[in-house]
């Protein structure tokens, strides 16, 4: 798990972590954490075992800590600064993996953001959501389905979410021409079911994969 530092365009230095294959990876996925000020980081038992999955896929993930986690640098940006930090991740995963594929993910808030940052960067990678809020406190909302670039999209929720219904979060994947895919028995943090998330997210990354 290489340790990185990457910068913001306005100067922020944010933690990360690569997780590497044994190999050259095809693929390279952004996973992004949960909402900073409800103790998200990048080292959230689910994004780590999300991440050990698709590496054992053959897949890349640069994790990163939102601004003002863990030992990155500048405090909570009301949403809107953090859509800067997953472009921030974003370039840094170009940069260093140019050949490859990439994508980006998300759980939660991270999910949330990560497509938010797609809507305004007009982005058309593969993405992944891990049960992103259909709606967040105050002005924050997922982009309008048809505000969103053509891309290949999957979600993901457990029909116990306590944070969104599972039949709200169907019902904008079909009106934005995504995936979803509901766990039965699976609440938002999705314990002892890494293995299985991680799993959806492999074949949808990488479908060639053995």
């Amino acid at each position: 798990m290489p340790q990185t530092t990457i910068t913001t365009g306005t100067g922020l230095d944010l933690e990360a972590a690569w997780d590497l294959p044994d190999h050259d990876p095809a693929v390279v996925v952004v996973l992004c954490h949960p909402h900073p000020l409800m103790g998200g980081t990048m080292d959230a038992p689910l994004l780590r075992g999300v991440s050990r999955v698709l590496v054992a896929a053959g897949i890349a993930v640069l994790r990163f800590n939102f601004r003002g986690v863990g030992r990155s640098e500048g405090g909570w940006g009301g949403g809107t600064g953090e859509i800067e930090d997953v472009a921030t991740a974003v370039a840094a995963a170009e940069a260093a993996r140019p050949a490859a594929a990439h994508g980006i993910a998300g759980w939660s808030f991270g999910a949330h953001t990560a497509l938010r940052w797609q809507a305004r960067a007009d982005d058309a990678r593969p993405y992944a959501g891990i049960a992103p809020p259909v709606s967040l406190t105050g002005s924050i909302a997922l982009p309008a389905p048809q505000a969103l670039p053509p891309a290949d999209r999957l979600f993901v929720i457990g029909d116990r979410d306590q944070f969104t219904a599972a039949a709200d979060l169907q019902a904008y994947a079909d009106a934005a021409g995504a995936r979803c895919e509901v766990l039965a028995g699976s609440d938002h943090f999705f314990a002892f079911r890494e293995r299985q998330v991680g799993d959806l997210l492999a074949a949808h990354f990488a479908p060639d994969a053995p």
